[in-house]
């Protein structure tokens, strides 16, 4: 099996909706995740300009989640499923 990460993107308030539709989607993935986790709170970008600090919008990456899968698609597929905000993007990791 491969590995991927999924970064999750995208922040709203959450809604009692919204953290039960991702606490079922954790669970049904639970034995295709290896790790998993959120940000919240203090973020900063560093460049070579310096650095800034980051707030929670439509652009943040709020989280993210490894899984197995056989292909990327698989992997996709997985995604795809999740009660994602924006968006996720999707890389193999070795």
């Amino acid at each position: 099996m491969n590995r991927y990460m999924l970064l999750h993107f995208g922040f709203e308030k959450p809604t009692p909706e919204i953290m039960a539709a991702w606490g079922k989607w954790f669970e049904a993935t639970a034995d295709k995740t290896e790790d998993k986790g959120g940000f919240h709170g203090a973020a900063r970008e560093i460049s070579r300009e310096g650095s800034k600090d980051l707030s929670m919008g439509m652009e943040s990456i709020t989280g993210f989640s490894i899984i197995k899968a056989d292909s990327l698609e698989e992997a996709e597929a997985i995604a795809r499923d999740n009660p994602f905000i924006a968006s996720i993007r999707l890389y193999e990791i070795k």
